[in-house]
């Protein structure tokens, strides 16, 4: 583990030590696993055959079915909740690398910018560090996560605490990872772009034998920034097998070791309201000393097992290390004048061990003309965390100074600061543990009518450690998490839904710092999803999808107006919206992806100063749309067109600084060179417009991108 206060983000040379070990490992287990005799393989059915289509190919943006909603395999047209799946095939044609680039083709949800250091999701008006998921697993560390080994993103929206347990209060991110297959798979890519764009990946697989798979994949990227003094390194690698260990059973084991190195970026500060005029490359602050890193070291374990009579057992696990730093000298406020703007410095620093486990047991049991797919399951976890926030001082000016005015006109902050720990700084260990019950049941009542009913019980526990006082604090929790959802199907491939959900988030907070002798016998946060939605699959590979829902959050801790020394728990807040979606092929030739949302998401009861009754929620478009098109003109070439529009969105719930609205053209051409190569080049902002993508606070705006270019060429070998 690094030290906190490191901050010239040297990298350890002894990093990739434990890949180098499991790699080790995996060559010297394999030999011996691959003579294991053929014969549970023959009883195993077989892996599908990988179809290759001659001529013009449609791209698969259209996917058929998910567990994310359901943790059984289910059609998404017969899933009562709105959910987005983007493709493998979406994320190679846009040449995605961020979790912002996935948000922009998901109706209903937005990204914010987090601080520079982390993915930041606004689902249906609320905002979240946490709610990400990797094969279902939380996977809630504050960090930017890479694409390099997933197969599929999908995003539910809408609450739903009876798959997910605490958080997902507006829905939740699951990343699909590839998993070894029993074929060959070899795939290399390198891309180079506008501002020292560099990355490459390699996704190598094959049997190894009748019984044994493995798959590698890996990432590697060094690239900088259209923002002075911004770069980014990061690097990735991902081995996998997977075992047939007789005729109904399966294992997949994996690792991963992630790191992600780049320069904390949180804009340009705003003045009279809108974001400051000035020339999209400006930091504010100091580029040089604002690091930020994490390393990420994780194991994953995935047995499943078909009895006899047709129940089936799946026990997945997750260990994951993670070991976050990020260090920030950054804008404050604008003097009137707006000749000054102050600048800050803080540092903060994660170290978390997540261990969870999984069991579920699925069986599907017709009585009489009604068929029931049952899911019982449960989830025991354990989460500590240590965290440490210093402050930065300009010791030089005076013992007590925190933030300095430099002129706008060149806001470099170049003062020594010392980082160290102010009076209400944080230094605090904690340990979460989770144990979990939950039954769910997919009903068949005939071909049109469909429902899915499910409730889970959760004793969530936090013992919390002030370090610096060695006062203590401990929180139990036990709420009871139902869902229901009814279908309707008037035709094979087409479906009415309605569904009730609810979240929670404990006082702990998303990240488990937020526990208060003040709070901790407080119920947790509520949030109510009601939602109706239609679902239609013109084809097979075309789908159209509507949804109407609201979305409520209860609970919310205020000061009483009328008792400043009590605290009490109010409706806080409430979204209401409408979510339209499409993708697929409108022809063989024309695949598009696409999405509508209107929001309406409001604060329902003065909280603070800042964030009073009838106040719009931060980071909330009322409406927003997106539309990629790619159309293949032969089987060798195609070009894209793609647009997104983003409504005015106000910076704080304060509604004092907006973004203004903005339209951004992307495109992008594909030529197959052979069999084995193919060109692809991506342009973003293809028209060069100036906007501002996302915001932390009122003085911490993302300016997008200028008119970007990218060229990469992948080859298959």
């Amino acid at each position: 583990m690094r030290s906190a206060n490191d901050s010239s983000v040297t990298r350890n040379p002894f990093a990739l030590q434990p890949v180098a070990a499991t790699l080790r490992l995996m060559l010297c287990v394999a030999p011996s696993l691959a003579a294991m005799p053929a014969a549970a393989d023959d009883l195993m059915p077989a892996a599908p055959a990988e179809v290759v289509i001659v001529g013009t190919a449609a791209r698969p943006y259209a996917a058929q079915a998910s567990s994310t909603a359901t943790k059984t395999d289910t059609p998404l047209i017969d899933t009562p909740q709105a959910i987005t799946v983007i493709t493998r095939e979406l994320m190679q044609d846009q040449a995605m690398q961020s979790m912002a680039d996935v948000i922009r083709y998901v109706p209903g949800v937005v990204t914010a910018q987090g601080e520079g250091n982390r993915d930041t999701a606004v689902f249906r008006g609320n905002s979240s560090t946490s709610d990400f998921y990797i094969d279902g697993m939380r996977d809630d560390v504050q960090y930017f996560r890479d694409f390099y080994n997933i197969e599929s993103v999908e995003a539910l929206k809408g609450s739903n605490a009876m798959i997910f347990g605490r958080g997902g209060s507006g829905g939740v991110i699951n990343r699909v990872s590839k998993e070894p297959v029993w074929r060959e798979v070899r795939e290399a890519s390198v891309s180079a772009g506008s501002w020292k764009n560099r990355r490459a990946t390699v996704d190598v697989g094959q049997a190894l034998g009748a019984s044994v798979a493995v798959r590698i994949n890996a990432m590697a990227e060094d690239s900088d920034s259209y923002r002075d003094g911004v770069s980014i390194k990061r690097s990735g690698v991902n081995p996998t097998m997977a075992f047939k260990l007789g005729a109904r059973t399966r294992a997949v084991i994996g690792y991963e070791h992630f790191e992600d190195e780049r320069v904390a970026d949180r804009g340009v500060p705003s003045y009279q309201g809108k974001p400051l005029d000035t020339d999209v490359s400006t930091f504010f602050g100091n580029a040089g000393s604002s690091p930020t890193w994490v390393d990420v070291d994780a194991f994953n374990a995935l047995v499943d097992h078909e009895f006899d009579n047709g129940v089936t057992l799946r026990n997945r696990t997750r260990y994951a290390d993670y070991d976050k730093f990020y260090q920030n000298v950054f804008p404050g406020a604008v003097n009137a004048a707006g000749t000054s703007v102050a600048i800050s410095a803080y540092s903060n620093a994660t170290q978390r061990k997540n261990l969870f486990n999984q069991t579920d047991l699925t069986y599907v049991v017709d009585t009489g003309a009604v068929r029931h797919k049952l899911l019982a399951g449960t989830e025991l976890g354990s989460q500590e965390t240590d965290n440490l926030r210093m402050t930065g001082y300009y010791l030089g000016v005076s013992p007590t100074t925190t933030s300095m005015p430099v002129p706008v006109a060149n806001p470099l902050q170049t003062l020594p600061i010392t980082f160290k720990q102010s009076a209400t700084d944080a230094k605090n260990h904690g340990k979460a543990t989770v144990a979990s019950v939950y039954v769910q049941d997919q009903v068949e009542f005939s071909p049109q009518w469909l429902a899915v009913v499910g409730l889970r019980y959760d004793r969530f526990k936090v013992d919390f450690l002030n370090q610096r006082t060695n006062a203590t604090i401990v929180s139990t929790d036990t709420p009871v998490s139902p869902r229901a959802g009814l279908v309707y199907k008037p035709a094979a491939n087409m479906s009415l839904y309605g569904s009730y959900s609810i979240a929670y988030v404990p006082r702990a907070g998303e990240q488990l710092s937020s526990l208060s002798a003040t709070n901790q016998a407080f119920e947790p946060e509520e949030f109510k999803n009601l939602e109706l939605g239609a679902k239609w699959d013109v084809t097979p590979s075309l789908a159209l999808t509507g949804a109407v829902y609201r979305l409520d959050r209860s609970n919310v801790a205020i000061t009483d107006p009328a008792d400043p020394t009590r605290t009490i728990l109010v409706d806080g807040q409430v979204s209401k919206g409408v979510e339209l979606g499409v993708a697929g092929n409108i022809t063989t030739a024309w695949s598009v992806m696409g999405g509508y949302a209107f929001q309406d998401a409001k604060i329902t009861r003065t909280q603070s100063a800042t964030a009073r009754e009838g106040a719009r929620l931060a980071q909330v478009p009322e409406h927003s749309l997106s539309l990629w098109n790619r159309y293949d003109f032969t089987p060798s070439f195609a070009a894209a067109l793609g647009f997104v529009y983003r409504d005015e969105i106000f910076a704080s719930t304060s509604n004092t600084v907006s973004l203004p609205s903005f339209i951004r053209v992307d495109g992008a051409l594909f030529y197959t060179i052979n069999k084995n190569l193919r060109l692809q080049l991506n342009v973003e902002n293809l028209l060069d417009k100036k906007y501002y993508a996302s915001a932390h606070s009122n003085d911490n705006i993302t300016p997008g991108s200028p008119r970007a270019v990218k060229l990469g060429l992948i080859a298959k070998f």
